[in-house]
């Protein structure tokens, strides 16, 4: 199992998880059968390690393997709390012109970018292209990182850089084909926003902010 694990298994059962975090605290012992009744008793891994310290112990596990799936349980909650800090929220426009920075855009080389987000609007990664790039890849590669990210939406920037920020009929043709792809996929493209000069201009607005 710790060679696995080692290895870089990344579909280990519920039981094979729980019966490694069991060994931390029940040493020289096999904690199979262990592992596999506790998920039994409670159900999932889940289950298991949020359980409690009275539960656990009346399910009658040894005081080091309690603390060990506590351990575990405190760490699931830090990571929760940290990712909802961190994560940038894009519910609004305010928030969207806070995060694109135009200025600081327009001083950045001209390309796309797909902004990758979630049901609730947080921002899941960015990823750039050069502007040279042709329709199809760009479609293909936006759709396959947001795949990648579990990613429900897309907003499209296309930064002009030195160039007057407004919508061409190319821009308009490529957020209709790029819509058309990722509605095949489930994928929502939320809008195409133009940055130029240190302004930008969306198709879904069709308004000028700076």
């Amino acid at each position: 199992m710790r060679a696995r694990l080692l290895a870089g298994a990344t579909a280990l059962a519920d039981y094979e998880i729980l019966e490694m975090l069991l060994f931390l605290g029940i040493t020289r012992r096999d904690t199979k059968p262990e592992a596999k009744r506790l998920i039994n008793r409670f159900g999932s891994l889940a289950a298991t390690i949020t359980a409690g310290h009275k539960l656990l112990r009346d399910a009658g596990l040894q005081q080091r393997a309690i603390e060990a799936l506590e351990l575990v349980a405190e760490a699931a909650v830090q990571l929760s709390r940290a990712e909802r800090v961190e994560r940038v929220m894009l519910g609004n426009w305010t928030a969207l012109e806070q995060y694109l920075d135009v200025p600081t855009r327009t001083l950045q080389p001209p390309g796309f970018s797909a902004l990758l987000l979630n049901n609730r609007n947080q921002l899941l990664g960015e990823h750039r292209w050069p502007p040279e790039v042709d329709a199809a890849t760009l479609g293909r590669e936006m759709l396959r990182h947001a795949l990648e990210q579990h990613a429900t939406a897309v907003i499209l920037v296309h930064n002009r850089a030195d160039a007057v920020a407004m919508l061409s009929g190319e821009d308009r043709d490529l957020h209709a084909r790029l819509e058309r792809i990722a509605s095949a996929l489930s994928v929502t493209l939320h809008d195409l926003i133009v940055i130029g000069r240190g302004e930008w201009v969306s198709l879904r607005q069709r308004k000028t902010g700076r």
